[in-house]
């Protein structure tokens, strides 16, 4: 969403002086309007995740609004997770475990330098970290790590992805068949040849689709995703055990070998288009 888009004009004035660093004249609009800090802001025309948000949410610029945060964002993010702790005591817990969410997944808090400090204010206020997911799918790899060293509970893929062997150990004795093929997915995603050997040698099936609650890119099969990451020792490993050259994704229909032609048009890296001309080249060898 766009600021702009905020038809609450009290609401507006507390976002733009969020955004702006502006603590004093927040804390004066809270005062005086602690609906602020209760209500969820009514936004019809909005999908998704970010639909009625409540003020604490736009911390994040997440979505991206401003492409940056203010200086001081870890006092604003420590005022407001105070206020609502302390003016909306039926939603709090709520209102920050997904702030939380919106922090460790956003780009904006990874760049500005402040995404550990705004998650440890908000962990420290009572927000329940998750295990890391949706962090990894955003490439927050430190918010990941930090969101599961704060009591977050771990899951294969992400013990896959983070390299955290003894807990991949553990787990696998113990994971579903959605939770290894999300680990393939999510290893083939990183291009980790290595760990995609090791799942497929424990006999993980190479096709389908992980499901929408790991938080994972489920539109896709691990083979479009190791052709994402260029790693063509991991599509090899992928096709060799018997992944599908003719699957498409759910998003776009797109077939494995359309994924590598497509991504060579949309990368500015010249290793990396090399490196999807090297797959394409391989992948249509197998259907002379």
């Amino acid at each position: 969403m766009k600021t702009t888009d905020i038809t609450d004009l009290i609401f507006l004035q507390a976002v733009n002086a969020l955004d702006a660093g502006r603590l004093n004249e927040l804390q004066s609009l809270v005062a005086q309007h602690p609906y602020l800090l209760r209500d969820r802001l009514i936004t019809p025309d909005e999908e998704g995740y970010f639909k009625d948000p409540y003020l604490v949410w736009f911390v994040a610029d997440n979505p991206i609004r401003n492409e940056k945060l203010p200086s001081n964002i870890v006092e604003v993010t420590r005022f407001l997770v105070d206020a609502v702790k302390r003016e909306a005591p039926d939603t709090w817990q709520q209102q920050l475990t997904y702030t939380l969410g919106l922090v460790a997944t956003g780009r904006i808090p990874r760049e500005s330098g402040k995404q550990i400090a705004m998650m440890d204010v908000l962990i420290n206020a009572g927000a329940t970290p998750g295990g890391g997911m949706g962090a990894i799918a955003h490439g927050n790899i430190d918010a990941a790590n930090h969101l599961l060293d704060r009591g977050g509970k771990i899951t294969l893929p992400a013990a896959m992805i983070l390299g955290r062997k003894a807990d991949v150990d553990r787990l696998l004795n113990k994971a579903t068949g959605n939770e290894k093929l999300t680990a393939l997915t999510a290893a083939a995603f990183y291009g980790k040849a290595d760990m995609v050997k090791h799942l497929l040698d424990l006999g993980v099936d190479p096709n389908g689709y992980s499901s929408q609650d790991t938080g994972f890119h489920s539109h896709a099969t691990p083979l479009h995703q190791a052709i994402y990451s260029t790693s063509l020792d991991a599509v090899k490993l992928l096709v060799e055990a018997g992944a599908s050259l003719t699957a498409t994704d759910k998003a776009y229909n797109g077939t494995p070998l359309g994924w590598a032609m497509y991504m060579q048009t949309e990368t500015d890296s010249e290793a990396d288009k090399a490196a999807y001309a090297r797959i394409e080249a391989y992948l249509k060898s197998l259907n002379p």
